[in-house]
């Protein structure tokens, strides 16, 4: 009797705990009741979100961009039309310096040559750009070659000869003969913006073909001191020697630029790229292909960006304007009457704002037309017109 009262007891003390606790639960803690539920709605929503994700990382945006969870199908359209440049250059090298030491000459005279010639080989990239057989490439990538050899995806070989170089923008445009040559589609490099997917294809340190995948760090880059006329694409796709002369091309796998130069410190890839615009690169190979070479407007002048500083000493309320800072003689400007010291804020009605902003439209003038200057000199505004001349052959800067 005594061991049923016992249990009698817990069993009433345990379901009164129980109640206590529900009621507990139920009055002051409701939100204990949901927890359960919210994992359940959680998992659901993830795997919910992640096929979304999936789903509209495979068709377009709004804004008309494509973001595929591969770009294999971009470098397969793209990937063909780049080529592999080998290139063979005679060099003259020094045997001993010990044959220049003037006593070594004074007891055997000249009878020892001190310079030998040799072979030196090297390895770049191309894109092809028509069924005709033309490849843009970077200049310093054949520049003293004796012999160019293009080594096309497929695994054929062709000769290649020059059709023309522009040392000012570091382009040059090849020629192959062969039969069913694959081409790749030009893009618009005016319309991209930073942080659109950006993939390099091209033969870094002749390992064979190579794709690398960034992003486009920065447009219109200049003032690096790479070339004449710099409008330069920054990406942080890795770009190696070798890659020069290779295909920028965007998520679709349209060109939008030639690779062309890296910023290191120790030869490699560092995350900052170059690539010369394709918007730019055209202009120079259609001139090169119809005529061999590049016809640019020029006026003789130099020309520099106004800093804060400048513009305070010249009395100036914005920096907006490039301020001539030498003239040459007999040159179009001077004969035009334009000084040292004189201030551009526009050509041609439309106003500018930097120096390389100015030899861009200059550039692009005929050889023959004359343009209007809109020009400040000692505080005073004064319109100067000047006769644009065909530019000399030059690796300087200058309008």
């Amino acid at each position: 009797m005594q061991i049923r009262n016992f249990f009698s007891f817990l069993l009433q003390t345990i379901m009164a705990g129980l109640a206590a606790a529900f009621l507990y639960i139920l009055l002051v803690e409701p939100n204990l009741l949901e927890k359960g539920t919210n994992v359940v709605e959680f998992r659901e929503s993830s795997t919910q979100e992640t096929a979304a994700v999936n789903s509209a990382a495979n068709s377009e945006s709004p804004g008309g961009r494509v973001g595929p969870v591969s770009y294999a199908d971009a470098v397969a359209h793209a990937a063909p039309a780049v080529v592999n440049v080998h290139t063979a250059k005679i060099i003259t090298r020094q045997i001993h310096p010990l044959l220049n030491d003037p006593i070594f000459k004074h007891f055997f005279g000249e009878r020892f040559r001190n310079t030998r010639k040799e072979i030196e080989t090297s390895l770049g990239s191309g894109v092809l750009i028509s069924e005709q057989g033309y490849i843009l490439t970077n200049n310093h990538v054949i520049t003293g070659a004796v012999e160019i050899q293009v080594l096309l995806a497929d695994g054929r070989t062709a000769q290649a000869s020059i059709v023309g170089t522009d040392v000012d923008t570091d382009l040059a445009v090849l020629h192959i003969e062969a039969d069913s040559l694959p081409t790749i589609v030009i893009g618009d490099s005016n319309s991209l913006r930073v942080g659109d997917i950006s993939l390099a294809i091209g033969n870094p340190f002749g390992v064979g073909q190579t794709v690398t995948m960034g992003i486009i760090s920065a447009t219109g880059r200049d003032h690096l001191g790479i070339t004449t006329y710099e409008d330069f694409i920054q990406t942080d796709a890795a770009i190696n020697p070798g890659n020069s002369g290779g295909a920028l091309i965007n998520a679709r796998g349209e060109l939008i630029g030639i690779n062309s130069a890296i910023f290191s410190r120790s030869g490699g890839s560092q995350g900052i790229g170059f690539a010369i615009p394709i918007s730019l690169a055209k202009g120079v190979m259609k001139q090169i292909i119809e005529q061999g070479y590049v016809v640019r407007g020029w006026l003789g002048i130099e020309a520099q960006d106004l800093t804060p500083r400048l513009a305070e000493a010249f009395n100036l309320p914005t920096t907006e304007g490039v301020l001539i800072s030498g003239v040459l003689r007999n040159g179009p400007a001077d004969t035009a009457g334009m000084l040292p010291g004189d201030i551009v804020t526009s050509i041609n009605n439309k106003q500018v704002t930097s120096s390389s902003e100015a030899m861009k439209i200059i550039s692009l003038q005929q050889p023959g037309t004359v343009i209007s200057l809109g020009v400040i000199r000692e505080g005073e505004s004064l319109t100067i017109k000047s006769k644009v001349n065909r530019r000399p052959e030059r690796t300087t800067p200058q309008g």
